[in-house]
């Protein structure tokens, strides 16, 4: 299904409601929010200019478009985020600073000075993590923000482009201008810290690796598994603890600028949009692209436990003495539980 056709940024420009009971799908640069399932546009909200590529933090109710101002940045605000467990949002800005605002008032809680500019931010449970220019990788507790808890150097080599925090709080994912995933732990006893890297989003044309910025990744929210979009203009399922790509989409028309799945793990909300990697030229339109997600492509396959293996023992004995009289060649393959049988 595709929703609309109008200007998106990445970073990110659509969000699932996070209510179990709600389809809702909010979208910027210009607000939009869409019911997904009735594929209709609930409300549009005109901003002044493009939203997170202003300096100014706004909160609207939706049930009365009121309109209330929180507080500004002194650079374009680039990332916002909510988090439930201390209830506050998470404003990272090109102004080198955090700011926590507190919605109820609504006044600012904190601004907590960053090393660089604030390319990208992920809030899971209590833990922030903020990837700034210069590849910086700082990790905060909500609760005290008084203090760094870990500065870090991401372990791929370009500029940060995306960080996605894992949903068991136990590391993150960053994604690059130059490829490639890495998934990182949080916690940096040597025995844990087995970061390792996905090679993805690269293209052969005419004998020649094209390597493509990886803009998007969103996870699921009942599998652990994550997906990610490039400017090649695919998306690609991962399972980080098999270290395995799941599955690959149809190709879209442009740049993958953002994904979002919804809070059942039953739909992802996709943006296609041109992100300029090659300047101003004539490029596809944008659009927002829904797809309704299976198991097959999401759930990661469980290995075979020992009650399944004694069962296609059992099964493999009786083929070999009823299928193959005259001898033949039989196998398992315990992780896809497939039975291979050669006839001679």
């Amino acid at each position: 299904t595709t929703l609309l056709s109008h200007c998106l940024q990445n970073q990110p420009p659509l969000t699932f409601s996070t209510n179990r009971n709600s389809s809702g799908l909010v979208l910027s640069s210009m607000m939009r929010l869409y019911d997904v399932p009735a594929n209709s546009m609930r409300l549009k909200y005109q901003h002044t200019g493009t939203i997170l590529d202003y300096h100014q933090l706004k909160m609207l109710d939706l049930n009365t478009d009121q309109e209330n101002f929180a507080g500004t940045h002194d650079a374009p605000i680039r990332c916002v985020e909510y988090c439930p467990e201390v209830n506050v949002m998470v404003i990272g800005s090109w102004d080198q600073t955090v700011k926590l605002w507190d919605p109820r008032t609504p006044c600012n809680a904190g601004t907590f000075s960053q090393p660089e500019k604030v390319y990208t931010l992920s809030v899971s449970g209590v833990w922030l993590i903020v990837g700034s220019a210069g590849r910086r990788v700082l990790v905060w507790d909500l609760r005290n923000m008084g203090y760094v808890l870990q500065r870090r150097e991401s372990s791929l080599k370009y500029q940060t482009r995306c960080i996605r925090a894992i949903l068991n709080k136990q590391g993150y994912v960053l994604s690059s201008i130059e490829g490639p995933v890495a998934v990182e732990y949080l916690d940096p006893s040597p025995e844990v810290q087995k970061k390792y890297a996905f090679k993805c989003h690269r293209l052969k044309e005419n004998n020649i690796e094209q390597i493509y910025p990886v803009n998007a990744i969103s996870f699921h929210n009942i599998h652990n598994t994550f997906a990610t979009g490039g400017s090649d203009g695919f998306v690609n399922i991962w399972d980080p603890f098999k270290k395995k790509r799941l599955c690959q989409f149809q190709r879209y028309p442009t740049s993958i600028a953002s994904l979002a799945f919804s809070n059942d793990g039953t739909t992802l909300a996709i943006a296609s949009s041109y992100m300029y990697e090659m300047h101003d030229t004539e490029h596809p339109e944008d659009g927002i692209f829904i797809r309704q997600v299976t198991d097959a492509e999401t759930n990661p396959k469980s290995p075979c436990t020992w009650q399944d293996f004694t069962y296609l023992s059992a099964m493999l004995m009786i083929i070999k003495q009823f299928v193959l009289p005259n001898g033949g060649f039989i196998t398992i393959n315990k992780e896809t539980r497939a039975i291979l049988i050669l006839i001679l």
